[in-house]
């Protein structure tokens, strides 16, 4: 292996890090990828992320909780990381209601447990997940990092935007290059299950109700994977310098879009109407996300492009082949005959 290139992605078993891991196998990079599989959602999925992973003889993965300190001690000790992509986290909003102590326990102290290891044992870049939701109901459209973010909506938000802050303060004391990436709802093939993109086509297509809240009166701005992966590593491939050791970034596609559209979309590809549910406002939601793009534009070129049919329908088809869906085929063919 080339020890220069070694490469820690935390989450590896995550639906951003599984993707991650992937593409920087295929870059060359010799990856390590550990994750807890812990059982938020089906972990034969997140099982079969790490099994895409295995196909590259670049990559290691190691079952591990990031709250596990002597555990960490032994893999860093033994590795010697250039880098670490720190995604492993606990992620939803509405579930930070029912089990905070998960949020403590991973965002926040298992945050400070990657960071200090980082400091230890001298790994020059840290980059790590951050989210739009620190941004709570800001009033200034489109969210710019420059905003204030000290009003979280929700306990998740709250533990994102405490990262920021721990980042801040290893870059401000000890010199690391942190860079905080604000991911912006991502969707697409091997997504989370609990999330809007998956959840709702699985039952639209399944013909279960769907839960609308707000009436449908939400906007998202929906970030396809290929797209925030390519950011993640714009940025690492643009590292910080020593007069800017800390960094946050959007990844959005800055492209706001109407709940209920979002779901017309999904039913014009899979060809079945949503049963709805109408529902109202929940706690911790935001009534609007919008990434304002414009700062990894101006300091890397770099932009999401991919439209957001174009990702419903890459997510459509790795739906039916990842669940045998052969009743959902025919509308394969479909695409294929317009095409």
């Amino acid at each position: 292996m080339n020890m220069k290139k070694k490469i820690l992605v935390t989450g590896a078993a995550g639906f951003i890090g599984a993707h991650l891991s992937e593409v920087l196998c295929k870059k060359g990079y010799d990856v390590v990828g550990i994750d807890n599989l812990n059982n938020y959602y089906d972990p034969s999925l997140k099982e079969a992320r790490i099994n895409m992973c295995n196909q590259f003889p670049n990559f290691q993965f190691f079952q591990m909780d990031i709250t596990d300190r002597e555990s960490l001690k032994m893999l860093f000790c033994s590795e010697p990381f250039k880098a670490i992509f720190h995604l492993a986290g606990q992620a939803g909003v509405r579930y930070s209601m029912v089990n905070p102590n998960a949020y403590i326990d991973t965002n926040i102290v298992g945050f400070y447990n990657i960071i200090e290891s980082a400091r230890r044992y001298k790994i020059p870049d840290f980059i790590y997940a951050s989210s739009s939701s620190v941004y709570g109901n800001n009033t200034h459209i489109p969210f710019n990092e420059e905003d204030k973010t000290d009003k979280p909506l929700s306990l998740y938000a709250a533990t994102k935007k405490a990262d920021e802050l721990i980042a801040y303060t290893y870059s401000h004391l000890y010199g690391i290059h942190t860079t905080g990436l604000r991911f912006f709802t991502v969707y697409g093939p091997w997504g989370r299950p609990d999330m809007a993109p998956l959840k709702f086509m699985k039952a639209i297509i399944e013909g279960t109700p769907i839960s609308i809240f707000n009436n449908g009166n939400l906007y998202r701005d929906f970030t396809y994977i290929d797209d925030v992966v390519k950011g993640i590593i714009t940025a690492y491939r643009h590292p910080a310098d020593e007069l800017n050791t800390y960094r946050i970034y959007n990844i959005g596609h800055s492209k706001p879009v109407l709940l209920n559209d979002f779901i017309s979309e999904i039913e014009m590809i899979t060809g079945h109407k949503a049963i709805k549910q109408m529902e109202g406002m929940q706690p911790g939601d935001m009534f609007k996300t919008f990434a304002d793009n414009s700062a990894m534009k101006q300091d890397f070129g770099f932009e999401p492009t991919t439209d957001l049919h174009d990702g419903l329908l890459h997510l459509y088809y790795w739906f039916i082949r990842f669940y045998k869906r052969s009743d959902c085929l025919h509308r394969v063919k479909e695409d294929a005959s317009r095409g």
